[in-house]
């Protein structure tokens, strides 16, 4: 029994020396090495990013709603950096170009993720909670389906998808169904857009808690009529691709969606009860649908809308005013946007039409920072009483 004992003793001895000559150099190894931090936001809202690549001869720094690139320094280790102007509270996208190539910053996990691409995100927080932050405030649900298709083309197994948002304390047996709003996505973004993106559930929760909006459902499906479209960077220059996309999804949104979401939730069916937006691609969609299908919306928006190549006088050759009759007819668009152009000429042939149109420009570029803000301002407006 002792020897038994003695053997036992002396090997967990040579195992533990084992053990220490194998861990003591990687704990040593782990000590050297010391956590790369890439983004630094200062007290002043200015960031400073950092990035490793030491065979580089020129590295510049992409951010979200920034004019242009900022050349990046390396020093003696190999490591470029950047510091910013200061940026107001906002959430940005960013990334890096190595000799040209994009290149994300694999010292940062936060990234937005696309039908197209993928980019890193940073928040520059306020002095005080912004609408896209989480609050302590009464939170809504979020609700995923995906559903069979015999509309979109080029779907796996012909599955569609929503997103729909019920607010904090909906009540399926409610006296009065709740109005809803259809908010459509942009071209490379999927049905996820606007909730991980565009922080949809949070702004809407904030502006309940702060009594500025009415409880509404909103509903966001996958906006597109069919799937190659994605696949096209020249798409956009192909009116007849364009009005093939847009009449599909219109068909998928209206025979499809909308019954489903009228079958399943305590919604309203009364025209004055819905409102239908979107931005870019789904900018183009809500207001080509929507002026189009004024029996059932009375709430029409577009955000920074692609209508470009919008056949005006062929898709809404009909439109009148008394016809139309809507509550709200909204069209929006960054100062800075590449579409500030063709947004101002769609707003003048609708005055042409002598429709009733809110027009605003308000200063930024094509991002999420505008439309975040775009929804901020568009659903407060919506089913109010004449």
């Amino acid at each position: 029994m002792r020897f038994t004992k003695l053997r036992t003793a002396r090997r967990f001895a040579r195992g533990l020396a084992l053990l220490s000559s194998v861990t003591a150099p990687l704990f040593l190894s782990a000590q050297a090495i010391k956590p790369f931090f890439s983004i630094e936001v200062h007290s002043d809202r200015t960031v400073t990013f950092s990035y490793k690549d030491a065979a580089a001869t020129t590295v510049e720094l992409v951010v979200g709603g920034l004019p242009k690139k900022l050349p990046m320094k390396k020093d003696a280790a190999g490591i470029w950096t950047v510091t910013t102007p200061s940026l107001p509270p906002e959430i940005y996208g960013y990334h890096f170009e190595s000799d040209g190539d994009f290149r994300l910053d694999p010292a940062n996990p936060d990234t937005t993720i696309n039908l197209v691409d993928v980019a890193n995100e940073l928040t520059v927080p306020g002095d005080t909670p912004q609408l896209w932050e989480v609050a302590n405030v009464p939170h809504g649900v979020l609700h995923h389906y995906n559903y069979t298709t015999n509309t979109v083309l080029g779907l796996p197994q012909n599955q569609s998808r929503y997103y729909v948002y019920t607010p904090p304390g909906y009540d399926p047996k409610a006296p009065q169904p709740y109005p809803v709003l259809y908010l459509l996505h942009g071209w490379s973004d999927s049905d996820s857009g606007w909730t991980a993106v565009g922080r949809v559930d949070l702004i809407l929760d904030n502006l309940l808690a702060q009594g500025k909006i009415k409880p509404m459902v909103v509903v966001m499906p996958l906006g597109y009529g069919d799937m190659s479209f994605i696949h096209q960077f020249h798409v956009w220059e192909d009116p007849a691709a364009i009005d093939r996309n847009t009449d599909l999804f219109a068909k998928a949104l209206l025979t499809e969606v909308l019954p489903r979401v009228e079958a399943d939730y305590h919604v309203s069916k009364d025209r004055n009860d819905r409102a239908i937006t979107g931005l870019s691609m789904g900018g183009l969609e809500s207001l080509e649908i929507g002026l189009s299908h004024t029996d059932k919306f009375a709430w029409v928006g577009g955000f920074s809308s692609a209508v470009h190549n919008l056949n005006y006088e062929g898709n809404l050759a009909s439109l009148n005013p008394k016809a139309a009759d809507l509550r709200l007819l909204w069209v929006a668009c960054g100062t800075e946007d590449s579409l500030i152009e063709p947004n101002r000429r769609f707003v003048e042939f609708l005055k042409s039409k002598n429709m009733q149109v809110k027009q605003i420009e308000t200063p930024g570029y094509h991002t999420w920072m505008v439309w975040r803000d775009n929804l901020s301002q568009f659903a407060p407006l919506l089913f109010q009483p004449k």
